[in-house]
């Protein structure tokens, strides 16, 4: 009897990809929504060239990066052959940082302070690019994590479209690991909603067939489709 290769019952990216996909296609169908209005972010921090390039064949657009160093050496030189590339910043984003993130992201989606918002208006203005900006909310109101409070998120709304005229399109939430979701992508919605705002970036690996069942737009995730972080897996 010939040995199985172990290697080859690990699923590659391809197949990581079409699972997902598979997944979030029936949780909109469970939710009565069109799978259409869910938009699949591929987190892509922290992978070779090897996985990008098989999440690109697998027509992957949208990609989400914590860091805006890594960012560049990711996409700088794959951008230009693609031109429906979606890039959104999904993590912390300093204020000396702000210009080179204008230059490179379509979307960031980790605004949650006053300075920072100035910062990036400021930045839109020297380089004449517009991403679009998603208020990053501390639900579970974690010391060590990013992220508005929700009693102060409609002030920073505010003051992010009417002070510094950036163009506010929904909300970003991160809950406590040790937490059940539902409650924090409740609470979102909720902040979302009564400021007019329709998108909805939450969810991750662990939960994203329940933030669509509680009105996600966006969901990031990561693991479920490269394998755990620095893992590279062939492509099919």
């Amino acid at each position: 009897m010939t040995a199985s290769n172990p290697a080859s019952a690990v699923p590659s990216i391809h197949d990581r990809f079409a699972a997902v996909r598979e997944r979030i296609v029936q949780a909109c169908v469970e939710a009565g929504r069109d799978p259409a209005s869910v938009i699949l972010t591929a987190v892509s921090k922290t992978q070779g060239p090897e996985a990008l390039d098989a999440a690109l064949a697998t027509g992957q657009r949208v990609f989400g990066e914590n860091r805006v160093q890594e960012a560049q050496s990711h996409w700088a030189e794959r951008r230009a052959a693609l031109p429906d590339l979606e890039l959104r910043l999904i993590g912390p984003l300093q204020t000396n940082k702000a210009v080179e993130a204008v230059e490179l992201f379509d979307v960031i989606e980790t605004l949650d302070r006053d300075k920072l918002a100035a910062a990036l208006a400021a930045a839109m203005a020297k380089t004449g690019r517009r991403p679009r900006v998603l208020v990053q909310v501390n639900t579970g109101a974690e010391p060590q994590k990013a992220g508005v409070l929700p009693d102060d998120a409609d002030a920073l709304i505010a003051a992010a479209r009417d002070v510094h005229g950036l163009s506010v399109e929904g909300l970003m939430c991160i809950p406590p690991a040790d937490a059940a979701p539902e409650p924090h992508f409740r609470l979102l919605a909720e902040i979302a909603a009564r400021n007019g705002l329709s998108v909805l970036s939450m969810g991750m690996s662990g939960d994203y067939e329940t933030a669509i069942r509680l009105g996600a737009t966006h969901v990031r995730v990561g693991s479920a489709l490269f394998g755990e972080r620095n893992t590279l897996l062939k492509p099919s």
